[in-house]
């Protein structure tokens, strides 16, 4: 995964004039910065929305010769499986493996063979290394230190059985065509991470991440394929070699995430799982018997189905892996998406999955990235998509692996879960489990959003007894504590009636008045008679926040971000940002005009807007775009509750 945050935090955002450091963000839709790279670097199209100061000069780009049909790299196997064809199981088995391959790993010791669909039967539920070893340039570069074993620990405290271990090769090469090499202190690097993992007992998979685009892209114009065949199997010829006697807890995953747009791109992105395979396989070691996950365009479920052939030729057991970021609004917070939980929305889910089980009756299947991030998703919705991906993911036999980039769910340095019940849904729960969930609004011609997530008062307003709907799945509530660990009374505190959960007047009005200051005030855990879900409410005191300023001039703050100081009214989070011109018309996506009441005219997340634990951002792109408009546009933040009418809201104004 590579989503706009990643590209916010890792950019060199500098005036007009200024030249761009190394490996920073030189161009790209809705950039307005330099595109001068410093000296030793030129600006190169990674995407149409990032362009990046990479090594060299420009006379010597990878891609500057025409796409053409490679002929340079001989595919032949030298496996020494009788095999023709690639198999999706195989009898558990210890071997000893001395490969006659010349130059390849020669390994001591077993191997305990695993078939595919044991292996991924193991995976789940698994997690993901996100922005760690496959950030650009260095491990460290992004938002996370280094990794620590510690972090592993907590992976396995919380439940989970693997590790997908993201890795970018594309700035630790050494040498250049044909004796592509990869730094050794790098493959050394991969390898201790690998041993992290599993000297746990936890399963790892292994790939090449951000290689997808950064110079493995088939589909860039001019996209010079014998290049990046010979590049690829070398690659995976020096990793295949490294990790070549690891145990069959380790697998393999060609690439992460190919683009791909034609039945010609995926094509090539088939040639390059046999590329791939071929090389590990000559690479030696245990690796003709290791498990590898092989990939169709994009990792994409619907690309896969229509294009992916397995190659034949080699005896790796093989799994299929997709990612899965759908619908994209809600994921991604785009255009005022806070809502899901809808039979519509979980058939889409339903349909989708089930689609590329069809497709794949016989062979082993994991969504290797899936998200709904606590950090831009409301509780309740969260919630009802994680239960609803989880159970049905299972029920096809699919294992998940949750992407995690740092930011997200693991807090790695305090080594806490930013939401644990997400956690507890995903790490817990079956195909038949039945979790209990706050209910929320899930439909879309709504003009304000109500949640049961929380027991929200607003500042200046009498205490009054509060019902949460709830979705109890046949279960019955068994108590309720708060956050210093006290329990509430039934039948005083709170009672239930139906598929409501009431709270007194006389309990909320222990923790709330009239005049609370406003914030998160108490954290209530539910705790329900079956499922695997303990959800936490919160009862939370707001009024509309404040800004230090409402109001800047587009042109003198061009460049760059801009950072409004905020005093937040309640929960320190932004659920939705307007942008209408003083015009009245939508600054982007006008199209959106389409969309229900508490989507028109709304931005998207980390692209045009941002906040932290003090300011709401507004970003260089979303200025930019008041500046080409040539008309000053309002800005409006939202908060949760969202409130018809903006009761809930606060206005920044840029003007021309």
């Amino acid at each position: 995964m590579y989503s706009p945050r990643v590209i916010a935090l890792v950019a060199f955002i500098g005036s007009v004039n200024a030249q761009v450091a190394g490996y920073g963000q030189c161009g790209g839709s809705g950039y307005s910065g330099s595109t001068t790279c410093t000296s030793g670097f030129y600006c190169t199209s990674q995407n149409p929305w990032y362009y990046q100061c990479i090594p060299g000069t420009a006379t010597t780009s990878a891609t500057s010769t025409s796409k053409a049909t490679v002929t340079t790299t001989t595919i032949t196997s030298s496996s020494t499986s009788t095999s023709t064809t690639l198999k999706t199981t195989t009898t558990a088995q210890t071997a000893t493996k001395t490969s006659t391959s010349t130059g390849a790993a020669t390994c001591t010791g077993t191997f305990s063979a695993i078939s595919a669909s044991d292996f991924v039967a193991k995976l789940h539920p698994g997690w993901n290394l996100g922005n760690t070893l496959d950030a650009t340039p260095n491990e460290g570069s992004w938002n996370n230190a280094p990794v620590a074993a510690s972090t592993f620990s907590a992976v396995q405290k919380a439940g989970f059985k693997s590790v997908r271990i993201p890795v970018t090769y594309a700035y630790h090469f050494t040498g250049s065509s044909p004796d592509w090499t990869i730094d050794p202190t790098w493959l050394e690097r991969v390898s201790e991470v690998v041993d992290m993992v599993t000297s746990l007992g936890l399963y790892a998979i292994v790939d090449a991440h951000h290689d997808s685009w950064i110079w493995a892209d088939v589909t860039a114009s001019g996209a010079n394929l014998t290049m990046i065949e010979e590049k690829f199997y070398r690659l995976w010829y020096q990793v295949g070699t490294k990790l070549a006697c690891k145990s069959s807890l380790v697998a393999f995953e060609p690439i992460n995430e190919p683009p791909c747009n034609t039945a010609t791109d995926a094509a090539e992105i088939n040639k390059l799982n046999k590329i791939f395979l071929q090389a590990i396989n000559d690479a030696g070691g245990f690796n003709p018997q290791r498990v590898v996950t092989l990939v169709g365009g994009g990792e994409d479920s619907v690309k896969t189905s229509q294009w992916f052939v397995a190659p034949t030729g080699f005896s790796n057991p093989y799994a299929i892996q997709f990612h899965y970021y759908s619908p994209y609004d809600f994921i991604f917070s785009a255009w005022g998406k806070t809502i899901w939980g809808s039979d519509t929305d979980k058939a889409a889910v339903t349909t989708d999955f089930t689609l590329i089980r069809n497709n794949f009756t016989n062979i082993p299947i994991l969504i290797g990235e899936y998200d709904a991030s606590p950090t831009n998703t409301e509780p309740a919705a969260r919630w009802k998509y994680t239960d609803h991906l989880i159970r049905t993911a299972l029920g096809l036999n699919f294992a998940c692996v949750l992407w995690d980039n740092g930011l997200d769910h693991l807090d790695r340095n305090a080594g806490t879960w930013r939401d644990p019940n997400s956690i507890s849904m995903i790490t817990k729960s079956t195909a038949s489990t039945a979790n209990s969930l706050p209910d929320s609004t899930e439909d879309s011609s709504a003009t304000s959003q109500w949640s049961s997530a929380y027991i929200f008062h607003q500042y200046g307003t009498s205490v009054v007894a509060q019902s949460l709907p709830f979705i109890f799945n046949g279960n019955t509530l068994t108590s309720i504590s708060d956050s210093t660990g006290s329990t509430l009374t039934s039948g005083t505190d709170y009672s239930v009636s139906g598929a409501n959960i009431t709270f007194s007047a006389s309990y909320l009005s222990k923790k709330l008045s009239a005049t609370t200051a406003p914030g998160v005030i108490a954290n209530l855990t539910l705790t329900f008679s079956g499922g695997r879900s303990s959800p936490v409410v919160q009862i939370v005191q707001w009024k509309p926040p404040t800004l230090s300023s409402t109001t800047a001039i587009a042109s003198s703050v061009s460049g760059s971000d801009l950072s409004i100081p905020i005093t937040w009214g309640g929960l320190p989070t932004v659920a939705a940002v307007k942008a209408l011109t003083t015009s009245g018309v939508y600054l982007v996506d006008t199209w959106t005009v389409y969309l229900g009441p508490l989507q028109q005219a709304r931005a998207t997340y980390s692209s045009q807007y941002n906040w932290d634990s003090s300011h709401v951002i507004i970003t260089s792109s979303a200025i930019s775009s008041v500046i080409s408009a040539g008309v000053s546009t309002v800005f409006t933040f939202e908060f949760y509750p969202r409130v018809a009418g903006g009761v809930n809201a606060v206005n920044f104004t840029l003007t021309v």
